[in-house]
């Protein structure tokens, strides 16, 4: 891929993005929240079972 070619691919993304509305972040923000606890919940899940097996 020739350098100018990649610049043109770039110019076209910049142009198409948009700010994203109050919802849209909104909902993403929840998601991700979400996301994170979720792993954080597994991962503490799995302390406490690898503590469990361990203290046998």
């Amino acid at each position: 891929m020739a350098i100018p070619d990649y610049f043109q691919k770039y110019i076209r993304v910049l142009q198409i993005m948009k700010k994203p509305s109050r919802e849209e972040f909104s909902a993403a923000a929840k998601v991700t929240g979400i996301g994170m606890l979720a792993i954080g919940l597994i991962g503490y899940i799995v302390y406490i079972i690898m503590t469990v097996i361990g203290a046998v």
